[in-house]
């Protein structure tokens, strides 16, 4: 097992903000190891870990991480929680949410497995030094809350909800926030729902995301010198497939309801391949998102289907014979 000196995880800029956000509501005054944080993009999770239970230590009140999950807004969890609010249903947000949840937290891989009918959605691999009830309680009630709260999922039906700690007093809370059975001493940390929830589908009423990708779409098309509707929808597919890392050839074809031979020969009437088409896409959309401050190059490279934030480097520089740090330094003004 990892020593605590040797545990190097990092979580989102953004949950900083959120704690800030909630020592304010309460009227508390606010650490300096907490102000320090609020302007960085990562911070240490033992950093992260030990502000909630200093904070659980002064207040002592029952369920704090509940209370502080309910302050949650879409800035707090980053680029994540857009895509997220993009998606259809419960399905794509989590595959979603499993593509991208190094971005939140690094420090240990999300485990999403299936088994007689339920999903377990848990964190593997944590040392049992750098758990804590109110760190589970604050990430679970995190991720429960922004599915109510901003994906319009108010009827969410969790079978059962489990934390490795013991029972703390007032266990009813828990139960009356999640909506289901919540057990305690459990051999880990994890959120249980029926399959069958996957499929049903968000009512939200925002779609900020899609109308950028349509603009961006739009946008690229006015480049190309002879587009026609399937070169419109095309880079609308492709647009679209990258937010949901499925972009592959064959995938994008299925999208546009035409074979992949018909889709290759169109384009090679064009003087094109598809992996050109999706590498213009890709360098648009890089331009887009390093106009954004906030965005780390890590994020970026994710956000464009790069496993690694080296193949997006090596990629762009291709592409504009620039460095993408090189190119943020000449198109953004200095900070």
């Amino acid at each position: 097992m990892r020593q605590l000196k040797d545990y190097t995880g990092s979580v989102y800029g953004g949950l900083g903000q959120l704690l800030y956000a909630y020592y304010q509501a309460q009227g508390l005054a606010i650490p300096e190891k907490l102000q320090r944080i609020q302007n960085l993009e990562r911070f240490d999770y033992s950093l992260w870990r030990e502000l909630l239970m200093e904070l659980d230590a002064q207040l002592r009140r029952p369920a704090l991480g509940l209370e502080i999950a309910e302050l949650v807004q879409p800035k707090h969890l980053g680029i994540i929680a857009y895509i997220a609010m993009s998606c259809a249903n419960l399905g794509e947000a989590l595959q979603r949410y499993h593509d991208f949840h190094r971005l939140i937290y690094d420090g240990s891989p999300l485990q999403v497995t299936a088994q007689d009918g339920l999903l377990s959605i848990r964190w593997s691999e944590l040392p049992q030094n750098m758990t804590a009830q109110i760190t589970d309680e604050t990430a679970i009630a995190l991720m429960v809350g922004f599915l109510k709260h901003f994906l319009d999922f108010k009827h969410i039906r969790l079978h059962a909800v489990h934390f490795h700690s013991a029972a703390p007093k007032h266990a009813v809370l828990y139960a009356q926030y999640f909506g289901c059975k919540v057990c305690f001493s459990q051999p880990c940390s994890e959120v249980l729902l029926p399959v069958q929830e996957l499929s049903a589908p968000f009512l939200q009423g925002d779609q900020t995301l899609q109308q950028l990708l349509t603009q961006q779409a739009q946008s690229l098309l006015q480049k190309l010198p002879h587009s026609t509707q399937t070169d419109q929808r095309l880079q609308q597919a492709i647009l679209t497939g990258l937010q949901k890392n499925q972009f592959q050839i064959e995938h994008i074809a299925g999208q546009l309801n035409i074979p992949v031979r018909q889709l290759q020969r169109h384009l090679q009437q064009q003087g094109a391949s598809y992996q050109q088409r999706m590498q213009e896409v890709r360098c648009m959309l890089a331009e887009e998102y390093l106009r954004d401050p906030h965005l780390s190059l890590q994020e970026i490279a994710l956000l464009l289907g790069y496993s690694e934030q080296s193949a997006f480097q090596r990629a762009f520089k291709r592409w504009l014979q620039l460095t993408p740090q090189q190119w943020r330094r000449q198109n953004l003004p200095a900070r």
